[in-house]
């Protein structure tokens, strides 16, 4: 899909959808406890997002997806966690996009790629929040919260890892997903 075709009333229709299974996803883990937390749910759409529809509909739903889910369940939190993750998302959708989409690159480097800048993103939005607007209780030290992060975060990574793929074969081979040609 290129950007010229991004803004399409389908593709939009698309994003919301996305958007929208990003913010009901959360709540349906949420019955189960703090799994939420440990599994990113809301990061699932967004990948799969970018890595169908591009780079410009993954930020989109990157950026949209936590900041409605904020104004509507209250997840995440306002502060400190809604400037954090709208970041990471965007860049999440936004990195996927493009290298699986555009570069045409396999699905588990796109996403670990992804991964791995979307949380340096989150990093470097907490390091600026904590040393430039003295927001407290995070620790500001990308160095220190992108590895914490990652090995905390394993779990969802596994879980990321095994289910983004498969659906993301899936629905590609759909009518809905396919590569326009002109």
């Amino acid at each position: 899909m290129t950007s010229n075709k991004t803004f399409t009333t389908r593709n939009l229709v698309l994003m919301a959808l996305f958007i929208a299974l990003g913010i009901v996803l959360p709540i349906s883990f949420h019955v189960f406890g703090n799994v939420a937390r440990v599994l990113s749910p809301m990061h699932i759409t967004v990948f799969i997002a970018g890595a169908l529809m591009g780079p410009v509909a993954g930020l989109v739903v990157g950026a949209l997806t936590p900041l409605l889910s904020s104004l509507i369940t209250s997840m995440p939190p306002l502060m400190p966690m809604l400037p954090l993750m709208f970041f990471e998302l965007a860049v999440y959708g936004l990195v996927i996009g493009y290298l699986y989409r555009v570069k045409k690159m396999n699905i588990f480097v796109s996403l670990l790629v992804s991964m791995l800048v979307g949380r340096i993103a989150y990093g470097i939005v907490a390091s600026i929040m904590v040393y430039v607007f003295a927001v407290p209780n995070l620790q500001g030290n990308p160095f220190v919260l992108v590895p914490t992060m990652i090995v905390s975060g394993l779990p969802g990574i596994v879980l990321h890892l095994l289910v983004v793929p498969l659906i993301v074969k899936f629905l590609g081979n759909t009518r809905y997903f396919q590569e326009e040609t002109e």
